[in-house]
C-alpha cells in the first residue's frame, strides 16, 4: 500500500536533494490567493454581511447573527455527553499543567552599573481563535488554543468556528459545549477565508453589537485559511500557515507492526491529502506494517479516505542502513509528529533535531498528544519544523524591552554611541547623546 523509496547503500543526498526525494503532501497556498483576496477585501469593505454572504455561499446556511449567545454555549455544555465532558476536562487538565510551566518572567540585566534592560512579557491584548470544521469536528483544538493563551494572560479571547446547517446556523454544539468548559464566552459563527477576515477588520453583527477586531489569528483551518492569514499577516500576527497533517515513524525491527500501521491510520484519517511515513531500518518491518495496513484499512471506519491518503504520493516507506541514517532522514523532513519505535528510542529521539512534537517508544502514540499527553497538537507542518515551534504559551507573549540608564551610566558611553553614530553616517544619532551635556 505504501510506495518504498529505498536509501539502503548509497551515500545519502545532500539535504537539499534530500528534501526533494522525500513523500510529502503538495500545498500551494499561492494557487488559492486569487480566490481568497477577494473574500478578505469584500469582508474589509462590508464586514459581517459579506462574511454571512459568504457563509450561505460556502456553508450552505446563513447564521442570524455572528455572535453565539452565551446561553446558548451553556446549553451546549449542559447538553454534552457526559463521558465526552470528562474526557474534555482530562485534557484541559493535563493540558494546562504542561502549558503553566511554559509562564514567563520578567528579566532584567544590568549591563552596568546604573544601567539595566528588563525585558517583560506582555501578552497580546486581543486574539482569535480558530476551530476548523470540515469532515470532522475539533473540540480538542479549542482546548490546545485556549489553554495556552489563558496561561499567557490574553486578556480578551474569541473562538471563531464555521456554521453548521445541520445545526442551525450554529458551529457544532461540541465546540460550544468546549468553550463553555473552558470560560470562553466569546464565539462567532464564522469560517473559512472570511472568519480570518472578520477577525481581522471587526464588523458590526446583524444586532448592532461591536465585532471587536483582533491583534493575533491561531488555529488550524484549511488552505483557504491559511492564505488569508498569509494575505493578512502585519494587520494581525498569526501563529502559523497551517498545512496538511503529518506522521513519521522512525522504527527498527523492534517496532510492533501493528503499532505502526495503527499509528499510519490514525493520521491518514484526518484528509485524503494527509501524509503518512515510515522510515526504517528494517525491510521485514516494511513488509509486516503493508500486511497490517491491509487488514486495517478495510476495516477502519473511513477507510476510502484513509486508502486515498496512504496510497497518495504523500506517502510512502523510506528504507535506510541504520538509525544515524534514519535521524538524517527525518530530520530532512521535519515531520508535524514524529514517532520513535527503537531500541533506546529515547536516545534516538533526542538525537532529533527537526520535528513539530516527538512521541517516544511503544506507548506515546501521536494520538495521545492529540488530546491527553498534555502537550500542544497545533505543530508546524510542510518541513516547517526545521525553523518553527508548535502552538505555546510564547505565542502569545511578546517580548519587550525597558532600558533604564541613569545620567552618568550614559556618560560612560557616550562616546562609543557617538563613533557608532558617525561610523553609520547618522550624526544625529550621536547628538541625540551629546545634547544631554550640554555638547
Amino acid at each position: 500500500m505504501l510506495r518504498r523509496l529505498d536509501l539502503r547503500a548509497a551515500q545519502l543526498p545532500r539535504t537539499a536533494d534530500l528534501r526533494g526525494l522525500l513523500p510529502r503532501a503538495a500545498v500551494d497556498v499561492d494557487e488559492v490567493l486569487h480566490q481568497v483576496r477577494p473574500i478578505v477585501e469584500d469582508v474589509r469593505e462590508r464586514g459581517t454581511d459579506a462574511a454571512l454572504d459568504y457563509a450561505e455561499r460556502f456553508d450552505r446556511v446563513r447564521p442570524t447573527g455572528v455572535r453565539v449567545p452565551v446561553q446558548t454555549l451553556n446549553g451546549a455544555l449542559a447538553a454534552l455527553d457526559p463521558a465526552v465532558r470528562a474526557a474534555l476536562e482530562t485534557a484541559i487538565e493535563r493540558t494546562r499543567k504542561v502549558h503553566a510551566d511554559q509562564r514567563r518572567t520578567d528579566l532584567v540585566t544590568e549591563v552596568v552599573p546604573g544601567g539595566t534592560v528588563t525585558e517583560r512579557f506582555v501578552p497580546v491584548q486581543r486574539v482569535g481563535l480558530y476551530a476548523p470544521g470540515g469532515l470532522a469536528v475539533y473540540p480538542s483544538s479549542v482546548v490546545m488554543n485556549v489553554v495556552p493563551a489563558q496561561e499567557a494572560g490574553v486578556e480578551s479571547l474569541v473562538l471563531a468556528s464555521p456554521p453548521q446547517a445541520e445545526h442551525g446556523g450554529l458551529p457544532h454544539p461540541t465546540i460550544l459545549a468546549a468553550a463553555a468548559l473552558l470560560g470562553v464566552e466569546e464565539v462567532w459563527a464564522v469560517g473559512g477565508a472570511q472568519a480570518v477576515a472578520l477577525l481581522a477588520y471587526g464588523g458590526t453583527d446583524t444586532d448592532g453589537g461591536e465585532l471587536a477586531p483582533v491583534d493575533m489569528v491561531t488555529g488550524p483551518g484549511n488552505l483557504y485559511v491559511t492564505a488569508a492569514k498569509r494575505l493578512l499577516r502585519g494587520l494581525i500576527g498569526i501563529d502559523a500557515e497551517a498545512g496538511t497533517t503529518e506522521i513519521a515513524v522512525l522504527a527498527d525491527d523492534t517496532a510492533d507492526p501493528a503499532h505502526v500501521a495503527a499509528d499510519l491510520i490514525s493520521q491518514a484519517e484526518h484528509d485524503t491529502a494527509a501524509a503518512s511515513v515510515l522510515v526504517t531500518t528494517s525491510a521485514e518491518l516494511a513488509d509486516a506494517v503493508d500486511a497490517e495496513l491491509e487488514k486495517r484499512v478495510s476495516a477502519t471506519k473511513h477507510s476510502e479516505r484513509v486508502r486515498t491518503a496512504l496510497t497518495g504520493p504523500q506517502s510512502g516507506t523510506v528504507l535506510v542502513d541504520d538509525l544515524a541514517a534514519g535521524v538524517t532522514v527525518v530530520d530532512a523532513y521535519a515531520a508535524e509528529h514524529l514517532e520513535i519505535q527503537t531500541r533506546d528510542a529515547r536516545e534516538v529521539g533526542f538525537r532529533v533535531r527537526n520535528a513539530g512534537a516527538i512521541f517516544i517508544g511503544p506507548f506515546a502514540p501521536v494520538s495521545l498528544g492529540d488530546y491527553c499527553a498534555g502537550s500542544n497538537h497545533v505543530l508546524p507542518t510542510g518541513g516547517c519544523a526545521r525553523h518553527s515551534a508548535g502552538l505555546s504559551v510564547q505565542t502569545f507573549l511578546r517580548g519587550v524591552h525597558v532600558v533604564e540608564y541613569t545620567q552618568d551610566a550614559l556618560r560612560d558611553v557616550a562616546d562609543e554611541v557617538v563613533t557608532l553614530a558617525a561610523a553609520e553616517d547618522l550624526p544625529a544619532h550621536g547628538e541625540a547623546v551629546t545634547a544631554r551635556f550640554g555638547r
